[in-house]
């Protein structure tokens, strides 16, 4: 699995690997039950490897937020994404210590939790990712 070909769909819940692509959109399988279905070029799609988080000086790319957690957590589960959000954001200022808390939002790092517990079950190695050539250069 890459992580460069993990995305999010605007109305579905969970993380999907792109598999092929069609005429009119992306072949996508879930990361949790595998199943795979279209997903047609009009659904909103982000590619988390896009996705980037408000700090105060810079925008912190998600893989980077992935990599702090993993090493604070020493490679295992964090914390529930259902938790309070005075305890969601306790957390993440202790991981990304100097996020812009007007920008991001609870309901922000709620899905980063979520998503980081659903990557970690599935086997990805945040210890071995390495931001794309793309990534390095906005940062």
């Amino acid at each position: 699995m890459e992580f460069n070909k993990i995305i999010a769909v605007t109305g579905k819940p969970g993380l999907f690997e792109i598999v092929s692509q069609t005429k009119t959109g992306i072949i996508v399988e879930s990361l949790t039950d595998k199943k795979r279905f279209p997903i047609v070029s009009t659904q909103n799609v982000s590619l988390l490897e896009n996705i980037a988080i408000f700090t105060y000086e810079e925008e912190v790319p998600l893989l980077t937020v992935f990599k702090a957690i993993y090493e604070k957590e020493e490679g295992k589960e964090t914390i529930s994404h259902k938790e309070s959000g005075n305890k969601l954001a306790t957390f993440f200022s202790e991981v990304l210590p100097n996020y812009d808390e007007e920008r991001v939002y609870t309901s922000n790092i709620k899905k980063i939790v979520q998503w980081y517990n659903t990557l970690l079950a599935v086997g990805l190695d945040f210890s071995k990712i390495e931001l794309s050539s793309e990534a390095n250069q906005e940062v």
